[in-house]
């Protein structure tokens, strides 16, 4: 089958009919409303029903261990990404990717359903952590494929795609957060992995009208002698992981904190050897080397606002549990609810921010300068939330205004950086590497979760201030260095804006 160009596969989509946008995005839009609905569903219930005890419920892990799992969990979602992303390029494109992570997502949600061991919980996680990194990267892909290269129209489609993500991710705490919490975590599970067939049941009725061929291209299509190379590759592989695990764990080398350590090194080592594959590619252009080049400060500025904003799940939400003053004028607010805010101040902020990006045309900030207000706001947020300790101490309980205040800002932040990130990847990505630089871009979220999971040990009552205060400082000062150099990265970005 020859290769289809772009302007192919753009003018195969009805360019029309989801307020102003291509239809796909209306395909897109719901089956990833009900997939964030699915994840963020259960993330708002795990790390409880992990630390909580078994006559509550959970599973009786400590905290601290449960925060490193979260963290953990959260770095292998992202990273799967890469496996996800390389499958869609060069095995069976974007489209039935997002379907067969789909699948995954749903049986993982499934298995937590049913009340288990510690056993079947790792089993589930393993499944969403494949089927998320189907899905999440190459769904993104393809909300690029349907839109022009220079169509003006795209960064407002990504944030009205980040929109549909955010509605999602803010009903499924109040569902899910409520049945898990106060009525049984296994429910919640169970109403997830509903979410997340719905979500199926949406893209398969309608991605034939609606995305034309977007998504049904395999970018750089494996040749027969390659895929016997690469069976060979992955059954090697299995053999070698499955020696290793045979050798390790009998022996108490591989236990929890040196596999907290892999995955660290790994959230690193991993995305710059794919930005040194990719540059040392013979399918890589001059102009596409030098925009790789502008994506690496970018990428490490990724990597800085996950690492705050994605504590939100994992500290702020042990900060909403323990540190929170949670009755309220007689009312009980659940310690899950507090993670619908992020997803509440998008939706409100999301279209403002899309209208001003428009408004603004040619004026608005670089795409740089955008990332550099990104982690600005994500450290401020952390500056905000050491203040209740410096005023009142870390032995009362807190205003849970003082939270809101937070995770506003971060969201101002996250509003700055992430959709115009999804953007600015389609446009940096190699054309040759299309899908995996999009799961590039979600490894930024595997490294700062990576990263996450070693710092997170850090946190207690009594370094509160200096957590919150050191992490949030770094941040501050990284952004006004990249606000800097911003002019160098983007002449590197070759008439990219």
């Amino acid at each position: 089958m020859s290769q289809l160009s772009k302007e192919q596969i753009v003018e195969s989509v009805p360019q029309k009919g989801f307020f102003g946008h291509p239809k796909g995005l209306f395909t897109l839009f719901f089956t990833e409303f009900w997939e964030r609905f699915s994840y963020y569903g259960m993330r708002a219930i795990l790390v409880f029903y992990m630390y909580y005890e078994v006559s509550k419920g959970g599973l009786g892990i400590s905290e601290p261990t449960a925060l490193a799992i979260m963290s953990i969990y959260g770095s292998l979602v992202y990273m799967s990404g890469i496996i996800g992303g390389w499958l869609a390029d060069r095995v069976f494109g974007t489209s039935r990717a997002v379907f067969f992570g789909g699948i995954f997502i749903m049986l993982g949600h499934i298995v937590l359903a049913f009340p288990g061991n510690l056993t079947m919980f790792f089993i589930s996680m393993a499944l969403i952590v494949l089927g998320t990194g189907l899905l999440k990267p190459n769904i993104s892909s393809i909300v690029g494929d349907i839109y022009a290269t220079d169509d003006i129209r795209r960064d407002s489609g990504f944030s009205v795609f980040y929109m549909g993500i955010n509605m999602g991710s803010f009903l499924a705490p109040l569902t899910v957060g409520t049945i898990g919490l106060d009525y049984n975590f296994h429910l919640g599970f169970g109403l997830a992995a509903i979410g997340m067939f719905v979500g199926l049941i949406i893209f398969l009725i309608t991605k034939k009208k609606n995305l034309g061929l977007a998504g049904t291209q395999i970018a750089n299509p494996l040749t027969p002698v390659e895929r016997k190379r690469y069976v060979k590759i992955f059954i090697a592989a299995i053999v070698i992981l499955g020696v290793l695990l045979f050798i390790t764990i009998p022996r108490g080398w591989l236990t929890f904190n040196s596999f907290i350590a892999l995955v660290g090194i790994l959230g690193f080592v991993i995305p710059f050897s794919y930005f040194f594959f990719m540059y040392r590619s013979p399918k890589t252009t001059a102009d596409e080397k030098s925009r790789i080049i502008a994506y690496i400060p970018l990428f490490l500025a990724a990597v800085m606002f996950w690492a705050i904003a994605e504590q939100g799940s994992t500290i702020l939400a042990l900060y909403a549990d323990k540190r929170t003053d949670l009755d309220v004028f007689g009312f009980h607010i659940s310690p899950a609810w507090f993670q619908s805010l992020n997803p509440l101040f998008i939706i409100t902020l999301a279209p403002v921010f899309a209208w001003l990006w428009m408004k603004l045309g040619k004026k608005q900030p670089s795409i740089p300068q955008k990332f550099s207000l990104g982690i600005f706001f994500a450290g401020l947020s952390f500056i905000v939330i050491l203040l209740p300790a410096y005023f009142g101490g870390t032995d009362t309980l807190v205003n849970p205004l003082w939270l809101v205040l937070s995770i506003f800002i971060v969201v101002l932040g996250e509003l700055c950086l992430s959709p115009v990130g999804l953007s600015a990847t389609t446009k940096l990505a190699p054309a040759a590497f299309s899908a995996q630089t999009m799961s590039l871009w979600f490894l930024s979220n595997a490294a700062a979760q990576a990263l996450n999971a070693q710092l997170v040990k850090f946190y207690s009552d009594k370094t509160e201030m200096m957590y919150f205060g050191i992490i949030g400082g770094v941040a501050i000062v990284l952004s006004v260095i990249l606000f800097a150099i911003s002019p160098v990265i983007q002449k590197f970005m070759k008439g990219v804006h």
